[in-house]
């Protein structure tokens, strides 16, 4: 996501957003955040209809974070809205920590039952082929592409 886009969501300014990011650069690697270059910014520029530089438009080149880098600016910004989401994720890792724990013990007592029922019945091993279909996570779906196709 772009600075401009993120300062809007934690609800602060642009600029204070960068501000936070420089003063704290250590928080933020190159796999959580980098800067776009001219070229990139330019296509930016025409594809958003931006404000051209001189016209009271940026002064300086966007950047744009990464899943970890909006993280990580939660906990760096100190607007409310910043302390809000930072909450939200740090629950959010909870929760997804239980449910990994959670898929793990209840495919580990598949396992036992199937080891138990294996030799009675053969219908019982089509169930367990079934759960096990269940548990196994899908594949992510194709993604469309966007635009005018020839």
């Amino acid at each position: 996501m772009l600075d401009a886009d993120l300062a809007e969501l934690y609800r602060v300014p642009t600029s204070r957003l960068n501000e936070q990011v420089k003063r704290n650069r250590k928080r933020f690697p190159a796999d959580f955040m980098f800067q776009l270059n001219d070229h990139e910014a330019d296509f930016l520029t025409s594809q958003n209809a931006i404000s051209n530089a001189g016209r009271g438009g940026r002064r300086t080149l966007p950047y744009v974070f990464t899943e970890q880098g909006v993280a990580m600016l939660s906990s760096v910004l100190k607007s409310e809205r910043a302390v809000q989401v930072n909450i939200a994720i740090m629950r959010a890792f909870v929760r997804l920590r239980q449910m990994i724990a959670a898929h793990k013990a209840l495919a580990k007592k598949i396992d036992e039952l199937e080891e138990k029922f294996q030799a009675h019945d053969s219908q019982l091993q089509t169930v367990f082929e079934a759960i096990r279909e269940l548990l196994t996570p899908a594949p992510p779906p194709a993604r469309r592409r966007i635009g005018f196709v020839a």
